[in-house]
């Protein structure tokens, strides 16, 4: 497992747009079908924006309808950590980078086989590097 990485707010900010500070750091969602990666088909991987950890392989995306993408899986376990999420009146599962801590999304059982997990991500979170 890769080290730990932790930054100042004012180093989040320099270094991440508007928008992805919103989504990673502040806990935000963008609105569905928006995002530049849910439609993406081509092989290659999803990492983490914030610090470009390996996060999703394209072999484990799926069309979800929900409008973000979707994964069933993602590269390791300790590429992303969970934790509760009360907000908004409902009780999920979100989604964390697990090197520097950054929101990704919500995953929910009711995912496809192997896993039956639907890993629901935005796209902001995420940067696409295509093989």
């Amino acid at each position: 497992m890769t080290d730990k990485i932790v930054k100042t707010d004012e180093e989040w900010r320099s270094q991440l747009t508007l928008e992805q500070y919103r989504i990673t750091r502040q806990k935000g969602t963008e609105p569905p079908f928006t995002g530049e990666y849910y439609k993406e088909k081509r092989p290659g991987m999803y990492k983490c924006v914030c610090c470009g950890q390996d996060l999703f392989p394209s072999e484990t995306k799926y069309e979800s309808g929900t409008g973000w993408p979707s994964f069933y899986q993602p590269v390791r376990e300790e590429a992303v950590s969970c934790e509760t999420d009360t907000s908004h009146g409902m009780m999920r599962t979100e989604v964390l980078c697990g090197r520097c801590g950054a929101h990704l999304g919500h995953v929910f059982e009711d995912g496809p086989e192997p896993t039956g997990l639907r890993y629901c991500i935005n796209s902001a979170s995420l940067r696409f590097e295509a093989k």
